[in-house]
């Protein structure tokens, strides 16, 4: 090898050395970014960069829920202590950071009064729920359920969400816990429960893992959806804890319902196996049901099939997403997407196609 080519070659060979290098401090667009998911009308473009976060001044655990505000801003609960709660415009900015300092955050509930404020609900899995205004600063906090006669001494509470009814009553699924759905007046008083702990396929009324609640008003009259985590399920009861309906859905084990227009919403947290023999962490995405329970997009997910009117089995298609812990759809369709146990990484948004 001549000393020209000699020269050339070690060039090529420290650059290509330095390349990744070069690369990550430039930061790689990561896989799937720009990627189209979903199926029908429910098509987006993934976005993995939309959030605008300092790592250093804004870090995140775990990305758990996301609500939108009647401003357009939109609001994130993480089981940080130092930032309980980011809130960022629709374009990715970090706009404000504020805590309460709670320890295990994940539930996070927007409801708006008749007066017009708004009010948060922050469900931390330690056993507090407290209502908070937009700007950080408490006004209510449920008591305990060992402490207000729902719950004995040796019954566990880990509360993971709550729903607040039209007259402002509170429900509070401990799905972590002892598996009721407690409800209070809006006050903070304890009046009821139902639910309870199933080891049973099939049990309605009864949960394995009550993860997720909201207020379902597309019908006549609104009614609680409840997750059903474990057997991939959401249920259906009346405001006063009787069983309605529920709806099967063959491998996802989804999380908390959002209702957005005529349709419902979720993340899938986990997957199943193809054998179908139990879940398989980080193979999640979304779900889209319309107002008949009938499956119509899986962004991130096998198109839904139904045979003879069952539906078949759902698995991740493309692999954009881990678990997916909440979806947040905003004023324009778009989605956000929060996961849980997938490198602490900032949501992710998707841009609905026209």
């Amino acid at each position: 090898m001549s000393p020209l080519s000699r020269r050339s070659f070690l060039a090529s060979s420290i650059a290509a050395m330095a390349a990744p290098r070069l690369l990550a401090q430039a930061g790689a667009t990561p896989a799937h970014h720009g990627a189209i998911v979903g199926h029908g009308e429910f098509r987006y473009r993934v976005d993995k960069l939309w959030c605008q976060a300092d790592k250093a001044k804004h870090p995140v655990k775990d990305c758990h829920e996301m609500v939108q505000s009647a401003d357009g801003r939109l609001f994130l609960i993480t089981n940080l202590k130092q930032n309980n709660v980011l809130v960022f415009d629709v374009a990715g900015k970090v706009l404000d950071a504020w805590t309460l300092g709670l320890s295990a955050g994940h539930g996070l509930t927007l409801h708006r009064e008749a007066d017009g404020t708004e009010y948060l609900y922050l469900t931390d899995n330690s056993g507090r729920v407290i209502k908070a205004t937009l700007d950080g600063k408490a006004v209510l906090e449920l008591p305990h359920a060992q402490k207000c006669g729902a719950y004995s001494d040796k019954e566990p509470y880990s509360p993971t969400e709550t729903a607040i009814a039209p007259n402002g009553d509170i429900y509070v699924a401990d799905g972590y816990g002892s598996q009721y759905v407690l409800h209070f007046d809006k006050s903070g008083k304890y009046l009821s429960k139902f639910g309870g702990k199933s080891t049973q396929p099939t049990n309605p009324g009864k949960f394995m893992q009550a993860h997720g609640v909201a207020i379902d008003t597309r019908g006549p009259e609104p009614l609680l959806v409840c997750t059903e985590r474990v057997r991939n399920e959401f249920n259906w009861f009346t405001l006063e804890g009787k069983h309605v309906r529920g709806v099967y859905l063959h491998g996802a084990y989804v999380s908390r319902p959002v209702i957005a227009g005529k349709h419902l919403y979720s993340g899938v947290c986990f997957g199943a196996k193809p054998d179908d023999t139990r879940m398989w962490q980080g193979r999640g995405f979304v779900t889209i049901l319309d107002e008949h329970d009938r499956v119509v997009s899986n962004p991130g997910g096998q198109e839904p099939k139904y045979v003879d009117g069952r539906l078949q089995l759902m698995l991740q298609d493309q692999p954009v997403f881990n678990n997916c812990h909440d979806v947040c759809v905003d004023t324009r369709g778009d989605l956000y997407v929060c996961q849980w146990a997938s490198g602490n990484v900032y949501p992710y948004k998707l841009h609905r196609l026209a």
